[in-house]
């Protein structure tokens, strides 16, 4: 390209003739022993003196960000497609994780393009011309500051941001967009818990198993003062989900004399002065295993709440909330007591959802 096809206020000489020549020296006198050895002469980029060279470097940036976006959707349809069990061969490192090795590239791809693209952009088309400044004092004048915000409106204006619009827009587009990796890494703290705390595996027809027998339970085998821990027919401890669900629908099982139940529903929903309560404390969850014969009181052993099981499982005593859940029981054609339905309410300790 000859000197004649680019503009002549683009020409090299018209520049230094505005800006000022380059590489002054000055000289060393007593005050100042050491000469200023000045700045080298400047060398323009060609994007600085052609108009087509700029635009290939602005179509190179905008290409780096739209990449990066690309990149990170490929990031959260690896995340979401790939099963986190299935492993791929890479040579030379053998088998990995195909959704390790895939959100690696993609998340690494994402932000090398945006570094790459803005490097790119700083060193083709914003302005590189070195400008020597005089220090001054730590606290900021007047002047200072008026010139720290001309510097500022200088730089924006020669980076030009709002000139090259397609730098601009695919830029904050991959800024934008970026974030979403980590949003969607936010799925790793688990699925929604929806309404499975206000449901157990308590249902109508459901008998009562012994904790320790593991056999059905029958009228009989309670005790007047005694306390039973029972579970949901068909939950087994070999079951992957055990401990899930007898956290929420493990039973304790007391016998009152009916005359000594004082709470009207707690009586409806017994058996013969049998009662079946939630096991877990309704403070923190804690399994309740402490119970008084004479008072037909239950004690919590981890923060000491005290629940009233011949008044409704009241709270008499302690940080607890609110009274244990009571499950309404009755017998089969058997002979065996089961449940009549699930709690009321959900089990274990108050949650942002109960209402």
């Amino acid at each position: 390209m000859s000197s004649q096809d680019i503009p002549e206020e683009n020409l090299p000489a018209e520049q230094d003739a505005r800006h000022g020549a380059h590489g002054a020296v000055s000289v060393a006198d007593e005050q100042h022993p050491f000469a200023d050895p000045g700045l080298p002469p400047h060398e323009h980029r060609i994007q600085d003196i052609d108009e087509r060279a700029a635009k290939r470097s602005e179509r190179t940036v905008a290409l780096l960000f739209t990449l990066s976006m690309l990149a990170t959707v490929g990031f959260i349809a690896s995340y979401v497609t790939i099963p986190h069990d299935k492993s791929i061969f890479v040579f030379p490192i053998g088998h990995i994780s195909a959704m390790n090795f895939a959100l690696g590239l993609t998340l690494g791809a994402a932000l090398f393009c945006i570094g790459a693209g803005a490097v790119h952009w700083a060193r083709t088309l914003m302005s590189d011309e070195e400008v020597a400044d005089d220090r001054h004092a730590i606290e900021a004048s007047p002047e200072v500051k008026a010139k720290v915000m001309a510097d500022f409106k200088q730089g924006a204006k020669e980076s030009a941001l709002g000139r090259r619009k397609l730098i601009r827009n695919t830029m904050f587009g991959a800024l934008a967009l970026f974030p979403l990796s980590g949003v969607v890494l936010l799925r790793d703290l688990g699925p929604l818990p929806g309404d499975k705390l206000r449901h157990t595996l308590w249902g109508k027809g459901k008998l009562l198993v012994n904790m320790n027998t593991n056999e059905p339970l029958r009228p009989s085998d309670v005790a007047v003062g005694s306390l039973t821990f029972a579970k949901p027919e068909g939950l087994e401890e070999t079951d992957h989900d055990f401990q899930n669900e007898i956290a929420k629908a493990a039973l304790m099982i007391v016998r009152i004399q009916p005359e000594n139940i004082k709470d009207k529903r707690e009586l409806e929903w017994s058996h013969d002065g049998i009662v079946a309560y939630s096991k877990i404390c309704t403070h923190v969850g804690c399994p309740i295993s402490l119970y008084e014969q004479q008072t037909h009181h239950v004690l919590c052993p981890c923060h000491q709440s005290t629940f009233d099981l011949s008044d409704g499982a009241r709270v008499i005593f302690g940080p607890a909330g609110h009274a244990l859940p009571q499950l309404r029981i009755g017998v089969n054609d058997e002979g065996y007591l089961e449940a009549l339905g699930d709690f009321e309410e959900p089990v274990g300790p108050a949650f942002w959802e109960r209402g």
